[in-house]
């Protein structure tokens, strides 16, 4: 059940987080779920490193949905590249 349910939190902070994020994010379901995973775990590793969080704590809401603008943005700046 973890992972489905990581699945589906890692789906409702990618679409946060594109609707957040002005411009026009082409980006599938798969790659949405990637990216509010990923945005979480960044947010946890940088929480835990500026001191928001206990090493091992994983992020909450808010966090992930910065991380996963974070990630979004990133994203954004690659892709513009290529």
């Amino acid at each position: 059940m973890g992972i489905i349910s990581m699945i589906v939190v890692g789906f409702i902070v990618g679409l946060l987080a594109r609707a957040i994020m002005p411009g026009n994010q082409k980006l599938g379901f798969i790659l949405t779920v990637i990216l509010g995973i990923v945005g979480s775990v960044v947010a946890g590793y940088l929480g835990a490193t500026l001191g928001f969080y206990q090493p091992g704590q994983g992020a909450g809401w808010v966090g992930s949905i910065v991380g996963a603008i974070i990630v979004l943005f990133i994203y954004g700046l690659v892709a513009k590249k290529n």
